[in-house]
């Protein structure tokens, strides 16, 4: 499991370097700023839903304040002026019963969301290889939900 962390996050830092080149001051700026950031997540919102094996993740939870806690994160790791004052990952997401397979689906479904929102794909890789060491941190408290 640690291998294909690293092998992701050793693949990110790599293809960061092969996307097309903007001038950008910072990863924010190249998300689109705020709007960038809001449609993205927006985007991804609508993929989670669509999700069968995913949307069970967020039946309880309050989806306006998960998207705009998102927001803030995205932001903040982005060097946007932002700063994420959520919960920290492992106990924000501790015993929900994530499997790597669910987790690699929700970071391809922001992947996509990226994509469709037009961000370049340098942009993608350093804000995807930004947000790969959260997985250790989501994963650490992982057991089955109870029923």
């Amino acid at each position: 499991m640690k291998r294909l962390v690293l092998a992701l996050a050793m693949t990110t830092l790599l293809l960061a370097g092969c996307g097309q080149r903007a001038d950008h001051a910072t990863l924010y700026d190249a998300l689109g700023g705020r709007p960038g950031v809001e449609a993205t997540v927006e985007n991804l919102m609508y993929r989670i839903a669509d999700d069968p094996t995913l949307v069970g993740f967020f039946t309880n939870t309050n989806i306006d304040h998960f998207a705009a806690s998102l927001e803030q994160q995205l932001c903040d790791l982005a060097d946007g002026p932002c700063h994420y004052d959520g919960p920290p990952m492992d106990r924000a997401h501790q015993h929900m019963g994530i499997t790597n397979a669910d987790f690699n689906r929700l970071v391809g479904h922001m992947e996509q969301a990226l994509i469709a929102e037009g961000v370049l794909l340098g942009a993608r890789n350093r804000l995807l290889g930004r947000l790969a060491p959260l997985h250790g941190e989501i994963m650490r408290r992982q057991s089955p939900p109870a029923h």
